[in-house]
């Protein structure tokens, strides 16, 4: 039985999966994810996560945990309410969320995602 192993990000890292969202409002952005990590269940994944500037409507399904290391983003919820983040910022993005997310800068942050029902299928490190 092998032991379960810590992963470090940044090193080794897997392999970019490079999008561009849906419901785009302003903008051409380009978004590249790096997933460090998925758990046996595909319910908890996490990793890097990086974006152009743009402007897209969002609904969140899952709760995301952000940590932004560069550049700056706006989320605005269903009510207007707006939220400016930069670096160092550190938020939660629960599940239920409507609105948008806006790159003002380009962007990079860490995010660990939780879904309870259906999730993604999101690339795992091999």
């Amino acid at each position: 039985m092998s032991a379960v192993k810590i992963i470090r990000f940044g090193e080794n890292p897997p392999v970019p999966e490079t999008a561009r969202p849906g419901n785009v409002v302003t903008g051409d952005p380009v978004t590249t994810t790096h997933n460090y990590f998925t758990d046996s269940s595909s319910r908890f994944f996490c990793g890097i996560w990086e974006s152009t500037p743009g402007k897209w409507s969002c609904a969140y399904s899952e709760s995301e945990f952000v940590y932004l290391i560069s550049g700056k983003a706006r989320l605005t919820d269903a009510d207007g309410h707006a939220e400016t983040f930069g670096p160092g910022s550190a938020f939660v993005i629960p599940a239920g969320f409507k609105g948008s997310w806006e790159t003002l800068e380009p962007i990079r942050k860490c995010y660990a995602i939780f879904t309870r029902g259906f999730c993604f299928k999101v690339r795992a490190r091999k």
